[in-house]
């Protein structure tokens, strides 16, 4: 691989890490005025699928073969329903910075599925970086969470549940992907999400401007945005270095969510956040061709 290709492939997921780490403040915004935690994923997956839709619309991306639109829509109903309706509870139970963290146990999962699936080779080099992410994880879980006084089984049960969720994203996305483009794919992803949200949580339609604006701002900005940085990245580099890449995410969400919202950690779960940055660094100077 070109060592061009590979240095927009880290730019790319990076840039979805950015997108992505916006969940957790945002989403506290809608919950605060009000709006539900399955609610809240359903807009976002409500927006962001439209965007999908309209824009593989454009480029002719909807004639499909019926058989694989019925595999996306029924993944969609795991990897968005499931995935993003955990995400909401989890920020609502355990704290934003602490969910987003925990959604990172995902690249003990991609390792597996990448090996199982496509035979990627795992380096020495990604074990380690896989082992301090995971280290780092490990120290937030037991510093007890981002919302002081607050620690929820339930909440760090959805956490990880996220992190399954989040992984199996990267083989399908894989297997598809040479086959369909990003806005195809992730289009109907979403649709079969928003299906499965819709039959599970009452969806209102009176909301103040200021809550459409910001369910709007999360279904764009960490949904289409950041799905299709993320699909540009994983057609440059294997699925182990975008899942530890993306590392950052929490990391950045941390602090949006520690800026805006007051939510803190102990000092283990400060070190635990510098080790996965510590662990997107090891991976990113690894020169190895896999």
């Amino acid at each position: 691989m070109q060592r061009n290709d590979r240095l927009s492939g880290y730019v790319w997921i990076l840039l979805a890490a950015f997108f992505w780490s916006l969940i957790g403040v945002i989403s506290k915004i809608c919950m605060s005025a009000g709006v539900s935690p399955l609610e809240t994923a359903f807009w976002r997956a409500a927006f962001g699928g439209a965007l999908f839709l309209v824009h593989a619309a454009l480029h002719k991306g909807l004639f499909i073969r019926p058989r694989d639109a019925g595999i996306f829509l029924l993944f969609g109903v795991w990897g968005v329903g499931v995935f993003f309706g955990a995400t909401q509870y989890a920020i609502q139970l355990s704290g934003a910075a602490m969910a987003v963290v925990l959604l990172y146990t995902a690249p003990v999962w991609v390792a597996v599925f990448s090996r199982l699936l496509f035979r990627e080779r795992i380096s020495p080099r990604k074990i380690g970086a896989i082992s301090v992410a995971l280290t780092g994880t490990t120290l937030v879980c037991f510093s007890g969470g981002s919302l002081p006084g607050r620690t929820s089984l339930l909440g760090i049960g959805c956490g990880l549940l996220t992190g399954l969720c989040y992984a199996s994203h990267y083989p399908f996305y894989r297997w598809w992907q040479n086959r369909y483009a990003t806005a195809t794919i992730y289009g109907f992803m979403l649709a079969g999400g928003v299906l499965a949200l819709w039959f599970c949580v009452p969806v209102s339609l009176n909301h103040e401007p200021r809550v459409w604006f910001w369910l709007a701002v999360l279904g764009v900005t960490s949904t289409f945005f950041a799905y299709t940085c993320y699909g540009q990245g994983l057609k440059r580099i294997s699925l182990v270095r975008a899942a530890v890449t993306c590392h950052l995410e929490p990391v950045l969400s941390t602090l949006w969510v520690w800026l805006f919202w007051q939510e803190n950690f102990s000092l283990g779960g400060w070190f635990g956040s510098g080790l996965v940055l510590a662990a997107v660094l090891l991976l990113t100077t690894d020169k190895s061709r896999d």
